[in-house]
């Protein structure tokens, strides 16, 4: 199979496995048949089945295709993709520490606290970060197709995830969703929240700058080529 259709094909697997299974009817046909926490397990056994291959495909078929943009020489491109990628890093931390209500076993909640103040998916935009400032870099059509698919998986997964959540849980989520923003800051420019000192993630950017110095020191070894690349 030609380098870039491979990629499309486990990209597609990897993106679309996650909607089909979490869509409401596939979702409670299954939870009914095997129950909730084995469901659970099946969900992620399909994700990482789908995820590794994707990967491993990618992997052997870098900067495949045509190219479509080349911005590795802009200083601005770069700068934004250092950022895109340090505030991903800080979000997936944060959002593993404090995470949104809708995911498993996270504690019910109606007011948002620390990152749920500055964006109530911390770990679905951490994915649309990564995408995006990987995307910068890449611009050939194999790499625009894997690191897209994060795109898309963070920002349609979020707005699945909320729409399932309030169909689910009812006023409770309403009220989550009323008080927070799926795009980051939204709510705080809305001033539907207030932020203090105790919000501030500390670990999350602790781990974020000591993790950010791992994988600029190690990218080259464990994914080839440059930090940025």
């Amino acid at each position: 199979m030609e380098p870039v259709a491979e990629i499309a094909l486990w990209t597609s697997l990897f993106v679309g496995m996650h909607f089909l299974l979490s869509s409401e009817p596939v979702r409670a046909a299954l939870v009914g048949l095997v129950g909730a926490q084995t469901f659970r397990g099946i969900y992620s056994l399909v994700a990482i089945g789908a995820f590794i291959p994707m990967v491993v495909v990618f992997g052997h078929n870098k900067h495949a295709g045509v190219m479509v943009w080349n911005l590795r020489s802009d200083p601005a491109a770069r700068g934004l993709t250092w950022f895109l990628m340090f505030a991903a890093v800080i979000l997936l931390v944060a959002g593993l520490i404090n995470p949104n209500p809708a995911a498993i076993g996270a504690a019910s909640r109606n007011r948002p606290t620390g990152i749920l103040k500055i964006t109530r998916h911390p770990s679905f935009v951490a994915f649309t970060c990564f995408g995006l400032g990987h995307l910068l870099m890449n611009g050939w059509a194999g790499d625009i197709i894997f690191f897209g698919g994060f795109i898309v998986l963070g920002i349609v997964g979020g707005i699945h995830q909320d729409r399932r959540k309030v169909r689910e849980i009812g006023a409770p989520y309403r009220e989550f969703l009323a008080a927070t923003s799926f795009f980051p800051g939204g709510a705080l420019i809305g001033r539907r929240v207030k932020w203090s000192r105790g919000d501030v993630p500390w670990t999350a950017v602790g781990v974020g700058i000591a993790a950010s110095i791992v994988l600029v020191a190690f990218h080259p070894l464990i994914f080839g080529g440059s930090p940025l690349g």
